[in-house]
């Protein structure tokens, strides 16, 4: 497909923050957290503008054709970490300090992340709706995946959609079997990818 992608600095963070409301707003997972729709686009933004800045401070977002899609990705060392992720709590307390899913969504798919090996943490991903469909999740996708293989890191994600697992399958990831079920929620994949050589 051949899709311009640029690194996001601090002065993309609107931008960045933008495609992802728009890219999830009735994505199973945030309908789940957010269950009614005019109170989820009030505070969407700020809930997802945490995971925005942590990744602008500690990792790379990836900005294909000038907005058409997002990618958020993490270094993850090896090792469980010594102290409890703030992160949950951070985006409760940011976004919608009421709603304990806020956090639960995070606590539940951080109990299942893998820290035996150091890897590329695909945090989220987001296309914006006119775009979907034609490559662009899979071409920014593609362009860290590329970065793992020449150095031999793993890369891991949690699916929120039947169709985003169908997507990381064929990018090579691979379901760990064990799925994180949000309580009377959706359920979301923790995928695993190792990274190709030769």
């Amino acid at each position: 497909m051949g899709i311009r992608i640029q690194r996001a600095g601090q002065d993309d963070r609107g931008l960045v923050v933008s495609v992802l409301e728009e890219a999830f707003h009735h994505d199973p997972v945030s309908s789940w957290v957010f269950p009614d729709e005019a109170h989820r686009r009030a505070v969407h933004g700020k809930f997802l503008g945490v995971f925005a800045d942590i990744t602008l401070a500690e990792g790379r977002i990836d900005i294909a054709d000038d907005g058409a899609g997002v990618a958020l990705w993490l270094p993850v060392p090896a090792g469980a970490p010594e102290e409890e992720d703030p992160t949950p709590a951070l985006m409760r307390q940011t976004a919608d300090p009421d709603n304990e899913r806020c956090e639960l969504v995070g606590r539940l798919t951080g109990k299942v992340h893998p820290h035996d090996r150091a890897h590329a943490y695909l945090l989220m991903i987001g296309v914006s709706p006119q775009c979907q469909g034609e490559g662009v999740g899979a071409e920014l996708i593609r362009a860290e995946l590329d970065r793992c293989d020449r150095d031999g890191v793993p890369a891991y994600l949690e699916a929120s959609s039947a169709r985003g697992r169908t997507l990381y399958e064929r990018l090579g990831f691979r379901f760990l079997g064990r799925a994180v079920e949000l309580p009377d929620g959706p359920s979301m994949w923790p995928m695993w990818r190792e990274p190709r050589t030769g």
